[in-house]
């Protein structure tokens, strides 16, 4: 797959950027917010470094070494076990379990995690999130952690897949939640496999985590 310097999170091609810098106009700090998702690195599983063939059976088996579900998942996906960073962690699922879920018409679900204190954001302005992109089976296919800073866009503006934009605007600055994305509100064209991203079928269901960090220029005026 060749480099995109668009975000997978574009339902269509974007502009290319490499980093976007606002100032917040109560303070003298500067934030930069990178819009680009760069691709996972390389990684390889090699198996003829197990001492013997028996070995390399309990391995795929989960036997050897105490792989998970999912690390067995991986593995048959021709994917490397995962070990990223998540908005919500097993504690974090564990409770999640008991968090009721609310459906809106357009059929997008989503569960809080934690409800913000601050702002929601009106159409058309620019939010800072956090989010963690997923597969139903819980494999990730793109993360604004691994990137280090959070993903600023103009929610409500197409700038997004569908169900994020949604899912976004009835938040509060502050907040976490699931959305749970049906395909209609996902991605219409689907995106390739890479090393260490799963494929996502066209009009596939997605998962998102998402954390929205802070509204620039309405959260200092909120304060």
């Amino acid at each position: 797959m060749a480099a995109s310097s668009s975000s997978l999170l574009l339902p269509l091609s974007s502009v290319s950027r490499n980093c976007l810098a606002i100032k917040n106009p109560n303070s003298s700090r500067y934030i930069a917010t990178r819009v680009i998702a760069s691709e996972t690195r390389e990684q390889s599983c090699k198996i003829n470094s197990l001492s013997s063939r028996r070995e390399a059976m309990l391995l795929v088996l989960g036997v050897s070494g105490g792989l998970s579900m999912s690390s067995l998942a991986a593995y048959a996906a021709g994917l490397p076990p995962e070990d990223k960073p998540r908005l919500c962690e097993a504690e974090c699922e564990k409770e999640l379990e008991n968090v009721p879920m609310v459906t809106t018409e357009s059929g997008l679900q989503y569960k809080d995690i934690k409800v913000g204190t601050g702002p929601s954001p009106p159409v058309g302005f620019q939010v800072a999130a956090n989010y963690v992109a997923m597969v139903p089976s819980g494999q990730i296919f793109d993360s604004s952690l691994e990137k280090g800073l959070p993903y600023l866009f103009r929610v409500g503006s197409g700038q997004v897949i569908k169900g994020l934009d949604e899912g976004i605007l009835s938040m509060k600055a502050g907040g976490k939640r699931r959305l749970y994305i049906p395909g209609p509100l996902a991605f219409p064209k689907g995106l390739t496999s890479a090393p260490g991203r799963p494929r996502v079928a066209p009009n596939s269901p997605v998962v998102f985590d998402v954390s929205l960090e802070f509204i620039p220029g309405l959260d200092s005026e909120e304060e």
